[in-house]
């Protein structure tokens, strides 16, 4: 049976010296609505939950995407930055229904590439701010990076 992991990269947020907890920005905060909109209206994506960090721009990046693609929210474990990604690894290898996971680097970065090749050190996938990167699963437990998409290459 075919799985989906949509793995995002929270929006840009405001820099630690202006604003302690790092919220988005209004540029991150735009971008998200925009991959939202898109995800929605174009990619028509089902997700029955999105999980985040819980860091401030990561819950503020799933609440908007939440919005456009009528989902439920929470913090998941195991999306903090430095958590090592085989934790996420095994928790997808235990699910079948899709899931959207919104995170930060580098561990974004270390999941898929560990998803895709085995080896979470090997950077193949360059996430950026508001991206989002499909992975899918297959029937024999082989993940594929099925598409991606970025803030910039949205027309407004």
């Amino acid at each position: 049976m075919m799985m989906r992991a949509y793995l995002v990269q929270h929006g840009e947020a405001l820099p630690k010296a202006e604003h302690p907890d790092r919220p988005l920005s209004e540029k991150g905060a735009d971008n998200v609505r925009k991959v939202g909109d898109f995800l929605y209206r174009h990619a028509r994506i089902v997700v029955p939950e999105i999980l985040h960090s819980g860091k401030l721009r990561a819950a503020e990046t799933a609440e908007l995407l939440a919005r456009c693609l009528n989902a439920a929210f929470d913090v998941g474990p195991d999306l903090q930055p430095n958590d090592d990604p085989g934790l996420w690894s095994a928790h997808l290898a235990a699910r079948s229904e899709d899931v959207m996971l919104v995170g930060h680097l580098p561990h974004l970065d270390r999941l898929a590439s560990l998803l895709l090749c085995g080896d979470p050190e090997r950077s193949l996938v360059r996430f950026r701010n508001a991206g989002v990167v499909c992975l899918e699963r297959e029937g024999d437990g082989a993940w594929q990076l099925d598409w991606a998409v970025t803030p910039d290459l949205l027309v407004n």
